[in-house]
C-alpha cells in the first residue's frame, strides 16, 4: 500500500472511528486512515480479546507504513443494566397496565420479568421512572418491596429479551468497572493501548479506581453519559486524562432539550482543564445505510466543531455500516469546511478560557500570543509526557501545533488532541538542539519554508515531565538535514 503523499491533516479537530465487522481488514483500516481517521476505537462491548488484538495489530501495521502515530481507544462496556428474558422472546406492554420487575430467574411474560440488579430495586422509590430499551418504554414505580418493584406502564410498546434499563436521577451503588471491564482494562494496558474509555461514570471515585487499575500505562477517558456525572463534572474532569460526551445514554436519561446544553457545558469544562474532549453518538448515523448524511447530521458535526471539541467520533457508521470510508471522508469535509469559516475563528477566539495561573499556563498562552503577533507558521511543543502540547492546544492557537516527543506512546496519545500534529523524534538535551530539531521538522512536514518563523516551547531541564517554562522564536534557515546536527539550525531569541 502506498504511503499518503500528504503527511499532515489540514484541519484541527480530530476524527475518531470505531472498528468492527465492516472495517477489520488491513486494507480497510488503511483506507480509513487515509480518509482522515486520527484515532481508532475498539468497542469492548462486542468481540473477543483475540478480535481486538488482531485489529490493533492492523492499526500498528498501518502506523508503520505511513510513519504517522495513530491513537487507539479501548472503550470498555461498563455495568450495562438489562431485564431478563421472556418465554416468547418479547411482550407487548400497554399504557396503564401493571408490570412487575423482580429477582426471580424465570422467563417473563406480559405481567413480569426478571430484573437481575438488586441495586436498582434498592435505589428506586415511589414515583421513580425506569426507562427500558433506550427510553422507548417508560415505567413508574408504584410499590417497592425488598426483592421487587411494582410498576405502572406510562409508555408502552414491544419489549424483548435483555433490553437495557436506565434509572434517571438515581445514584446506583454499582462500580463503574465490572469483572469483565477489569479483564478488558488489563488486556488493553498489556497491549499498549493509549486510551481506556470508562463507561457509565457516576462519581470521581470511579475514575480513581480506573486510574489505579491502569497503573499509569494508559490515559483514562471518562464517558459522561449519566446525570450523576454531570453533578460531579468538575471533579471527574480533574481526575481524567480525556472526556467523551457520550450522547447515547445521556440522551436517554436527560430530556432531549437538555442534551445540547450538557454537551456545551462538558466541552467548556474539559477545555478549561486542558483535557481532550470527544463528541460521540449518532453524528452521521444515517450513513450506516446511506451514502450521504442528513442536513441535520452535518449541522450536528459542525456544532461540535464550533463548540470547541477536540474530536468527533463515528460509531456504527464505520464499525458496521455500508459506507465506512465515505462516512470518514464526509466527517473530514464537514470539519474542514467549518474550520475555513471566519466565523469559526471568531468563535474559537471568543471561547478561549483564561490562562492557567502557572508557569506552564503562562508560557502556553504566550506562545499563542507571540505566534499571532509575528504570524508564525507553527508552534513546536517538545514534551516527554505530552503536557506541553496539551497546554498549547488548550489555547486554540491559529498556528498549527507540532507536538514532538521521544516517546511513541505520547505521540499516539497526542493524535487525539486538537490542532496537534504529533511526531516521534529522537531525544534532545538542550534548547539549542531542540530549536534545530523543531525548525527542521517544521520544514520537513510542510509547515514552514526557509525564512519563516516558528515558536518553540519546551521544559527545562529536559527529561522532566510537566515543566513547560521556555519559549523561543526561531527562523527556519536550513534544510531538513539539520535535524541530525548538534548545532543550531535556526536563528532566534529565547524568552
Amino acid at each position: 500500500m502506498p504511503v499518503p503523499e500528504v503527511r499532515r491533516r489540514r484541519r484541527r479537530t480530530k476524527v475518531v472511528a470505531t472498528l468492527g465487522p465492516a472495517s477489520s481488514t488491513p486494507e480497510m483500516i488503511y483506507e480509513l486512515f487515509s480518509a482522515g481517521v486520527d484515532v481508532f476505537r475498539l468497542n469492548f462491548s462486542h468481540g473477543s480479546h483475540e478480535d481486538h488484538a488482531q485489529r490493533l495489530a492492523m492499526v500498528r501495521e498501518v502506523e508503520s507504513q505511513t510513519g504517522r502515530p495513530i491513537g487507539v481507544l479501548a472503550d470498555v462496556q461498563g455495568p450495562k443494566l438489562r431485564v431478563g428474558r421472556f418465554r416468547s422472546g418479547h411482550v407487548e406492554l400497554r399504557a396503564g397496565q401493571d408490570f412487575r420487575l423482580d429477582l426471580m430467574d424465570t422467563p417473563g411474560d406480559a405481567r413480569r420479568v426478571q430484573l437481575p440488579h438488586p441495586e436498582i430495586i434498592e435505589a428506586a422509590g415511589l414515583g421513580t421512572h425506569l426507562l427500558l430499551d433506550d427510553g422507548k418504554i417508560r415505567l413508574e414505580v408504584v410499590r417497592r418491596a425488598q426483592d421487587l418493584l411494582e410498576t405502572r406502564v406510562i409508555t408502552g410498546g414491544r419489549l424483548s429479551d435483555r433490553k437495557g434499563v436506565n434509572v434517571p436521577g438515581a445514584l446506583l451503588p454499582i462500580p463503574a468497572l465490572t469483572v469483565k471491564d477489569r479483564a478488558d482494562v488489563a488486556f488493553a494496558v498489556d497491549q499498549g493501548i493509549e486510551y481506556v474509555g470508562l463507561s457509565f461514570v457516576q462519581r470521581p471515585e470511579d475514575v480513581a479506581e480506573a486510574r489505579e487499575l491502569a497503573g499509569g500505562k494508559a490515559w483514562i477517558l471518562s464517558k459522561i453519559e449519566k446525570p450523576q456525572a454531570l453533578a460531579a463534572l468538575d471533579a471527574i474532569v480533574a481526575l481524567s486524562d480525556a472526556i467523551m460526551v457520550a450522547r447515547g445514554d445521556l440522551g436517554v436519561e436527560l430530556p432531549p432539550e437538555d442534551v445540547p446544553l450538557a454537551q456545551k457545558r462538558i466541552i467548556r469544562t474539559a477545555r478549561a482543564a486542558g483535557k481532550p474532549v470527544i463528541v460521540a453518538t449518532q453524528m452521521l448515523e444515517s450513513m450506516i445505510h446511506a451514502p450521504a448524511p442528513t442536513r441535520a447530521e452535518a449541522s450536528d458535526v459542525a456544532t461540535a466543531v464550533f463548540d470547541g471539541a477536540d474530536a468527533v467520533m463515528l460509531s456504527a457508521e464505520t464499525a458496521a455500516g455500508d459506507y465506512p470510508v465515505e462516512a470518514v471522508r464526509m466527517m473530514d469535509r464537514i470539519v474542514g469546511r467549518v474550520e475555513r469559516d471566519e466565523g469559526w475563528r471568531e468563535v474559537n477566539a471568543a471561547s478561549r478560557p483564561e490562562p492557567e495561573h502557572t508557569t506552564s499556563g503562562a508560557i502556553a498562552s504566550a506562545s499563542r500570543q507571540v505566534a499571532d503577533t509575528i504570524g508564525a507558521q507553527a508552534i513546536a511543543a517538545f514534551s516527554h509526557s505530552g503536557f506541553t502540547a496539551l497546554r498549547v492546544a488548550r489555547e486554540r492557537p491559529d498556528a498549527p501545533v507540532i507536538g514532538f516527543t521521544p516517546m511513541k506512546t505520547t505521540a499516539r496519545r497526542l493524535a487525539l488532541v486538537w490542532g496537534v500534529h504529533a511526531l516521534e523524534v529522537p531525544e534532545t538535551h538542550t534548547m539549542t538542539e531542540t530549536v534545530a530539531k523543531a525548525t527542521s521538522l517544521a520544514r520537513r512536514e510542510g509547515f514552514a519554508n526557509r525564512g519563516d518563523e516558528i515558536v518553540v516551547v519546551a521544559g527545562v531541564p529536559f527529561g522532566r515531565s510537566g515543566t513547560t517554562n521556555a519559549l523561543r522564536v526561531a527562523t527556519v534557515s536550513r534544510s531538513a538535514a539539520a535535524a541530525h546536527a548538534p548545532d543550531t539550525g535556526a536563528a532566534g531569541s529565547e524568552v
